[in-house]
């Protein structure tokens, strides 16, 4: 910062300040500090500023997988807001293990960063304990806590699984599966399962029929599964998948197999990813507003740090089931 100072011919608190804030430099002085900061190649020290100022303007988000566009929607809309107002994200994967969320969150505690956004409301409890007791803002997003740690933007998925299944049984079918993956880790997925089941049960109908696959959900999976359960309960006539991409599968396999969906199968999903409503035939699913809900988190997170009082720490976004063809 001195050697940039020196070239620019002003003081070193004028390019700190310019670093900070660029309007609180004349815009007579801006283009010659901006001009030596490009000539020497400076980056500036964030850390070293952050411990200076404890402003470190860095946010970490933690999801489940990095892999899935489901997350990459709700990072997207974490993004546009943070960098309109200067913020830099971290960003970890769990890979949907509590231990690893804890590992990360202390690892990220560690930079000193302003907030942090999680997704899911299930943690350990010492992971848990770590952010309640972090001294900064949090955010939960996709799923609703009863007792969330700080802030929580997301929706029901009890809730998702148990109008899906009325859905279902509305349009005439009577014995429904849920399938999902790993559905011990994936637990905002299990509680698609419960409000399924839980519905179902409700108009006396059988609950228990469905699997958890033993793999994380790909197109491959989705259709060895639809295969498994026809095989085991022929007279299954509809599946709720627990995300597009094992439903997606499904179809494709119901097609190369010849099997009418929805004549032989009617077939389900959740999240509402493009692909869905592209195949033949298109894919009956509820869609989550995962841009928004990313979007959100961090506008509360932001106004938190910004000093503007919340109406509410707890946002429930809604779903949205959509009827195609495949039902």
């Amino acid at each position: 910062m001195r050697e940039v100072a020196d070239l620019a011919g002003v003081s070193k608190i004028t390019v700190s300040r310019l670093l900070r804030d660029p309007d609180s430099v004349s815009k007579k002085l801006r283009p010659r500090v901006e001009a030596a900061i490009r000539e020497l190649g400076y980056v500036p020290n964030r850390i070293a500023g952050g411990l200076a100022s404890m402003h470190t303007q860095i946010i970490p988000v933690i999801v489940p997988a990095l892999t899935n566009s489901v997350f990459a929607d709700i990072v997207q809309g974490v993004h546009d807001v943070l960098l309109s107002r200067g913020y830099q994200i971290l960003l970890g994967n769990t890979n949907y293990s509590p231990d690893e969320e804890e590992s990360l969150i202390s690892a990220f505690l560690g930079w000193f960063p302003e907030g942090i956004i999680v997704t899911g409301t299930h943690h350990s409890a010492k992971g848990r304990t770590i952010l309640q007791t972090s001294g900064i803002p949090v955010v939960e997003v996709m799923g609703l806590g009863d007792q969330p740690v700080d802030m929580n933007v997301g929706f029901s998925n009890f809730q998702a699984g148990y109008e899906m299944a009325g859905f279902l049984v509305e349009r005439g079918y009577r014995s429904i599966a849920f399938v999902g993956a790993l559905m011990d880790m994936d637990l905002r997925a299990a509680e698609r399962r419960d409000g399924c089941r839980a519905a179902l049960a409700e108009r006396g109908l059988p609950e228990n029929l469905g699997m958890d696959c033993p793999g994380r959900s790909t197109l491959r999976l989705g259709g060895e599964a639809i295969v498994s359960v026809l095989e085991k309960t022929p007279e299954v006539d509809a599946v709720f998948f627990a995300n597009d991409v094992l439903a997606v599968g499904a179809i494709l396999e119901c097609g190369r197999l010849g099997w009418d969906v929805p004549e032989r199968v009617a077939i389900a999903g959740f999240n509402g990813l493009d692909i869905g409503a592209e195949i033949n035939p298109a894919l009956t699913t509820v869609i989550s507003p995962r841009y928004q809900m990313g979007y959100m988190a961090a506008e509360m997170l932001m106004n938190r740090l910004e000093g503007i009082s919340l109406d509410t720490s707890v946002i429930d976004t809604g779903f949205e089931i959509v009827e195609r063809q495949s039902t």
